[in-house]
């Protein structure tokens, strides 16, 4: 039977009327009586929201999402309040799995809260498409330091060369006129110690992320810290550049961990007290050698060196907006009015930064370095 066949079914014998509501007996005696091709997981979840419903009726169109793989918040709040309990095994009782879809069930464990959400993962998703974003991201972050420490003949602190700051990637506010290099900085890194950190993080956290949540949400929470990173620096460190991806690992870093703790009780992840304390004392760490960097003499000829403001505004990204994309997992964010709120935020700090980056620098009468 294919989709349309069935929604027309369940239109017509539960809901000829077309009120929008069907009894629970009816589809319940529709599921078990018939031969509905659905995936058992996903038949099981739908038992359970028709069940779970102490009206006697259930929302046609919540229905019809949930057959188009597609949840609701209502549907959440059903099973999660619901008086029928899902009788399957949890996950990491299950045998006779492949390697990939071990691989899905740590990330599974490593990501989602719920058991029922880590159920929902595991039987829905698919190897294609593959978590491209963050793996191209990096690649491509490696071969431009290779590229630049080849072309400068140095590996650390790369940004104490004047040939660095000529590069067209790098924040500048000498070429704040150049709007790509708003974005273009995170392509850059000031040597191997912070290349290596971000790389790290971005496989390691931003990888599960994406393969969870997709491709769409991570990369915009990530390049909505690049964004604020970049901004944010022009407006309250006026005089410095800014290189490195980290607005966009701190985005993504600490909206996980604010995740975890939030949901502390829910998370099965191993030592996940010892990894938190490890994960804050590796990102403070990359924070205090940011700052020391921006004021340690001495100077180069090129200026001050980049700014670590990036990094908190980044996290401030992931505490905001990127908590609401995690704790939303299969939930549209359209729907929510605490997303709308937070876009307008944000968009109101970027129509202030842009305001700030036109008109600030000369009433303030602020010296920027010569650019190169």
């Amino acid at each position: 039977m294919d989709r349309s066949s069935l929604f027309q079914l369940i239109q017509e014998q539960l809901d000829p009327e077309q009120t929008g509501f069907i009894a629970v007996e009816n589809f319940t005696s529709l599921a078990e009586h018939h031969e509905l091709q659905l995936d058992p997981s996903k038949l099981e979840m739908l038992l359970a929201l028709v069940q779970s419903n102490e009206h006697g009726d259930v929302c046609y169109q919540e229905l019809i999402e949930l057959l188009n793989s597609k949840r609701s918040s209502s549907f959440r709040r059903a099973i999660a309040n619901g008086r029928r309990t899902l009788q399957r095994e949890i996950l990491l009782d299950e045998t006779g799995l492949g390697v990939y879809k071990r691989f899905v069930r740590y990330v599974a464990y490593e990501i989602l809260p719920c058991e029922t959400d880590r159920r929902w993962y595991f039987h829905q998703t698919k190897l294609c498409p593959p978590p491209v974003f963050m793996a191209i991201l990096t690649v491509v972050q490696i071969i431009v330091f290779m590229c630049y420490g080849v072309m400068l003949n140095k590996w650390v602190l790369q940004t104490y060369q004047p040939d660095f700051m000529k590069s067209p990637l790098v924040y500048h506010p000498g070429h704040r006129a150049q709007i790509w290099r708003f974005f273009s900085y995170m392509f850059m890194h000031v040597g191997l110690e912070q290349l290596g950190f971000n790389a790290l993080l971005q496989l390691m956290i931003g990888v599960p992320l994406e393969m969870v949540h997709g491709i769409l949400r991570i990369s915009l929470l990530y390049m909505a810290g690049v964004i604020a990173g970049s901004l944010t620096v022009s407006i309250t460190d006026m005089r410095a550049p800014v290189v490195g991806g980290s607005g966009g690992v701190y985005a993504l870093c600490s909206a996980h961990l604010a995740n975890v703790v939030m949901n502390w009780a829910g998370m099965k992840c191993p030592y996940k007290l010892l990894r938190m304390v490890l994960a804050l004392v590796c990102m403070s760490s990359e924070v205090g050698r940011a700052v020391w960097l921006r004021f340690s003499p001495p100077l180069p000829s090129s200026g001050p060196q980049p700014s670590f403001m990036a990094h908190l505004s980044g996290a401030v990204v992931g505490i905001s907006m990127g908590l609401l994309i995690l704790r939303s997992y299969e939930e549209s964010l359209h729907k929510q009015c605490s997303w709308w709120v937070l876009i307008f935020s944000f968009i109101t700090f970027l129509l202030f930064a842009i305001f700030w980056n036109i008109f600030a620098y000369e009433l303030l009468g602020v010296q920027i370095p010569p650019p190169p």
